[in-house]
C-alpha cells in the first residue's frame, strides 16, 4: 500500500493491520503522524475542549507478591518493617480532604497481597460507601481481579459480581504494561498473563462494567509488541456486548525505571525520531516525540475508543500540551496523591487551577468529569485553590 492511501485509511478511521501500523509508525514523520492522530480525534470529540477531573488515588497496601522488575513502591511480604495497609481513619481523612478540594472518586489500588481475598475487599468497598455514600470507587484491575479469584478459588465473574455489588462503580485498566507474555515472563514474571488481562476485561464488558485501557512502553518491548498491544486492546473492545461501554479511554506512558531493579539490568537503547517543532516553537526532546509518535498510533488504531489522554504525570506538562495536537482529548487527573510513579523520582504536579490554565494555554476549552466522562457542572472550586502536590 502506498503511503497515499496508507494515510487515507489511517484518516478513515478503518482497521489497520499490524504491518500497516508498524509502518504508519515508523515511515512516517512525526508531524505527518500527530496531523492523522489530530485529524481523527476530532471525528471522535468535535469540540475544542479537553477534559480532566479529581481524584485521589490511594494504595490500600504496599505488600505485593509479584516482584516487578520496574516498581519501587511494593514490599514482600517478609518485609514487616516496611509494610502497610491503610486503615479506616486514614481512609476517612483522605476522604475529607478529596470531598473539600471537590473531588468525590477514589483510584483504589494496591499489590498482590498473599492474604487479601474477595472478603478483604468486599468490606473494605462497603466501609467505603458508609464512609461517603457518593463516592466513586475506580478500584484495583486485571491482575488484582485474578489473584483475588485465585486466592478465593472463584471464578473472575464471581468476584466482579461481588465487588460489584460490594460498591465497585469502574475498573481501572491497571496492570496491562505490554500485553506480551514474553516481555510480561521477563518484567513481571509473577504478575497474572497478558491473557488474564484480557479475560479479566472481556467479563467486566459482558457485566457491563466501565473500563479503560493502558499501556506502559520504553522498556524491554518492541514496537512490533507494542503496536500489537494497541491492536489486541481494539479487538478486545469490539467484543463488547452492545450498550456495554467497555472501554472509555486508553492511557499510555512511557515506564519510569530509575533506580529499579529493570534499570540494573537493562539500558534502554535510544532511537532517532523527527523533532519538528509543533507547539509555539518549542522542540520537543527524544523522549517527547516517543510520546507523541505513540499518542498519534493509539489514536488511529483505537477507531472504537472515544478517549486518548495526555499523561502529563509522567512525561511532564509541555508534553502533555503537545499530545492534544496528536490525537489526545483528556489531560486526566490532578492526582491528589500518587505513590507508585514518584517512587522512581517523577514529581510533576498540577493543582486545578493550574490544570485549567494549561488546557486554555494549550488552546483549548476545559471542561470538568467524572470517571464516566459525564460533565460535572457548577464546580466551584475550593478556595484558595487546591494546592500543588
Amino acid at each position: 500500500m502506498s503511503n497515499k492511501d496508507l494515510y487515507k485509511k489511517a484518516l478513515n478511521g478503518d482497521d489497520l493491520s499490524l504491518e500497516e501500523a508498524q509502518h504508519l509508525y515508523t515511515d512516517f514523520s512525526l508531524q505527518i503522524l500527530c496531523e492523522i492522530g489530530e485529524k481523527v480525534r476530532y471525528k471522535h470529540i468535535p469540540k475544542k475542549k479537553v477534559s480532566w477531573q479529581i481524584d485521589r488515588n490511594v494504595n490500600y497496601t504496599n505488600v505485593c507478591i509479584s516482584g516487578c522488575l520496574f516498581c519501587n513502591f511494593h514490599c514482600r511480604p517478609d518485609e514487616k518493617q516496611k509494610e502497610y495497609t491503610t486503615s479506616l481513619d486514614e481512609y476517612k481523612s483522605k476522604i475529607a480532604e478529596l470531598k473539600e478540594l471537590g473531588g468525590l472518586q477514589l483510584l483504589l489500588q494496591g499489590g498482590l497481597h498473599p492474604k487479601y481475598d474477595i472478603s478483604f475487599f468486599e468490606t473494605l468497598f462497603r466501609k467505603l460507601k458508609e464512609i461517603e455514600p457518593s463516592l466513586k470507587l475506580n478500584a484495583l484491575g486485571p491482575p488484582e481481579v485474578a489473584h483475588i479469584a485465585r486466592l478465593s478459588k472463584l471464578t473472575y465473574e464471581e468476584v466482579l459480581l461481588r465487588l460489584i455489588d460490594a460498591g465497585l462503580d469502574t475498573l481501572p485498566g491497571a496492570g496491562a504494561e505490554i500485553l506480551s507474555e514474553r516481555v510480561r515472563k521477563i518484567i513481571s514474571p509473577a504478575k497474572p498473563t497478558a491473557k488474564q488481562w484480557c479475560d479479566v476485561m472481556r467479563i467486566a464488558h459482558r457485566l457491563n462494567l466501565s473500563t479503560t485501557a493502558t499501556m506502559v512502553y520504553g522498556h524491554i518491548e518492541t514496537i512490533e509488541e507494542r503496536l500489537q498491544h494497541i491492536i489486541t486492546i481494539r479487538d478486545l473492545q469490539k467484543e463488547r456486548p452492545e450498550g456495554s461501554p467497555g472501554f472509555r479511554a486508553f492511557i499510555c506512558w512511557p515506564m519510569q525505571i530509575k533506580g529499579t531493579k529493570l534499570s540494573e539490568i537493562y539500558q534502554k537503547k535510544s532511537e532517532h525520531f523527527n523533532k519538528d517543532r509543533l507547539f509555539k516553537g518549542n522542540e520537543v526532546s527524544e523522549q517527547s516525540a516517543e510520546f507523541l509518535r505513540t499518542i498519534a498510533i493509539s489514536r488511529i488504531i483505537l477507531n472504537n475508543i472515544d478517549h486518548i489522554q495526555a499523561s502529563w504525570l509522567t512525561v511532564g506538562i509541555d508534553a502533555g500540551k503537545l499530545s492534544l495536537y496528536a490525537g489526545a482529548d483528556d489531560m486526566g487527573s490532578i492526582m491528589i496523591e500518587e505513590n507508585v510513579v514518584s517512587a522512581t523520582g517523577s514529581h510533576n504536579s498540577l493543582n486545578a487551577k493550574q490544570m485549567q490554565s494549561t488546557i486554555c494555554d494549550a488552546g483549548f476549552e476545559p471542561w470538568l468529569r467524572d470517571q464516566q466522562y459525564s460533565e460535572i457542572k457548577n464546580y466551584s472550586p475550593p478556595q484558595p485553590y487546591i494546592r500543588n502536590l
